[in-house]
């Protein structure tokens, strides 16, 4: 199979569809956007990731809030098409042999962008190594750096039995967790050049084929290994060994330096990321590229109907909704309370809580973890039911998914929900169970408009 695609753009989660549980927030929300883009603009993509068999989880929530995980039960193979391409990696010594899915994401122009889904459910595997592939972020570090070289170094070779010939132009690393590619390809440069081992020449030929997306503000968003679990996954010959000096520095393998120091081009994710991103990594040059959204997936059915009425082709020329400015207030309005009358109902069908679609909504969509400040609209209670008595009334929907083994996270979904009985007579608060993709345009109603970051 031959394929005339420049650009490799590999991420450990793609939000695809709601139906394909292959992501966890905002991270695999900005994937599919860049992917659906891609294809509207015609760029010659194609794009990698991994295989959830069990999905990220199912979010159960009891009356207190505390959340309990299922794993996900969907059907592969409706959704994906199984490729006749395999590979392996090594694995503590071992072959791990990893079949591909496909998805073709299919821009406004007819335009198409396969994303490869790797996978190592297969029988000639162990069963630990068959399960490296059901849970996304699911075990612990040891579970996850296998993972990673899975993405990164599996991901590289899947190209090449795709028939994908040579170096991309460009290999897009959308966080740090597939910067084992850059392993990957230095060793291919070796072969290729017959050489006995890895330079700085290799390094600086490398660098101008590699991007690198960073995302996360806080340390502990970045994914660190200990050199004595590379050595046991990795093992002892190849690019660790020669090059411990470049890729383990400090005694430890960290995936965002590897990416960084790896690529010729590397973007936080907004103008103000940027500056912490400058100073969490002092001396890389870092750029900003502020996150945008695909408008064609993520505007209600009311607002692309106005649209449609107002601003001729806006699908194929997003620069066009700049015209947006002309539309009718009226009209903007009522586009905007129809969806919103959508969502008051979805949350009452779900929590029973008695939303009104005429009263202020503010809404907190974002993973349940301490850096995202999910209880901030709480820190002083006095004021909010001021503002609530004085301005009129307040209802606030939350959602989102704390990390299995991120307890201080359920927490905070629990302290919610004691937020909600405390303020039930000044504050109207909803917990909206299950945080996923409820918006896009080929699923049915319901419906739930949320920023997803």
């Amino acid at each position: 199979m031959k394929n005339n695609a420049q650009i490799a753009y590999f991420s450990m989660e793609i939000a695809l569809q709601s139906s394909i549980p292959t992501y966890a927030g905002g991270l695999g929300i900005l994937a599919g956007d860049t992917i659906r883009s891609a294809a509207d603009m015609g760029l010659p993509m194609v794009a990698v990731t991994l295989l959830a068999h069990k999905g990220y989880f199912h979010q159960k929530l009891d009356e207190t809030g505390w959340q309990t995980e299922e794993p996900v039960q969907w059907q592969v193979d409706d959704y994906l098409t199984l490729l006749d391409a395999r590979t392996f990696v090594e694995i503590e010594g071992r072959k791990v042999v990893l079949q591909v899915w496909q998805y073709e994401v299919k821009g406004v122009s007819g335009n198409i962008v396969p994303v490869y889904l790797l996978d190592a459910d297969l029988e000639e595997n162990s069963d630990n190594d068959r399960v490296l592939t059901h849970y996304l972020y699911g075990g612990d570090d040891y579970y996850r750096l296998c993972q990673e070289v899975i993405l990164g170094i599996g991901g590289v070779r899947i190209l090449h039995a795709l028939g994908h010939d040579g170096f991309f132009n460009r290999y897009h690393m959308n966080e740090g967790h597939a910067a084992l590619l850059v392993v990957e390809l230095l060793d291919e440069l070796v072969r290729d050049q017959d050489d006995k081992e890895i330079t700085q020449a290799h390094f600086d030929a490398l660098r101008p084929h590699c991007v690198f997306t960073t995302h996360t503000p806080v340390p502990a968003g970045h994914d660190k290994f200990p050199l004595d679990m590379v050595y046991r996954v990795l093992g002892r010959t190849g690019p660790f060994v020669h090059c411990e000096w470049a890729f383990c520095p400090a005694g430890e393998l960290n995936m965002t330096f590897l990416a960084l120091n790896n690529s010729h081009f590397v973007n936080g994710v907004a103008k103000r990321h940027r500056q912490i991103s400058q100073q969490m990594f002092g001396g890389i040059d870092i750029d900003a590229i502020t996150n945008g959204v695909h408008v064609a997936t993520w505007a209600s059915a009311s607002m692309q109907n106005l649209f449609d009425r107002f601003i001729s082709g806006w699908r194929e020329d997003y620069a066009s909704l700049r015209s947006a400015i002309k539309i009718p207030q009226q009209d903007i309005w009522n586009a905007h309370m129809e969806a919103k009358h959508e969502l008051i109902e979805y949350c009452n069908r779900q929590c029973n809580m008695g939303l009104d679609k005429d009263i202020l909504t503010l809404g907190f969509a974002r993973r349940a973890t301490a850096y995202k400040r999910p209880l901030l609209l709480f820190e002083d209670i006095d004021r909010l039911q001021a503002i609530a008595e004085r301005s009129g009334p307040i209802q606030i929907v939350f959602a989102g998914k704390a990390h299995p083994h991120d307890k201080r996270g359920k927490e905070l979904i629990q302290s919610v929900f004691r937020m909600q009985k405390m303020l039930r007579n000044s504050v109207n608060i909803c917990y909206l169970p299950e945080y996923h993709l409820l918006l896009l345009k080929r699923e049915k109603p319901p419906k739930v408009y949320f920023e997803i970051v």
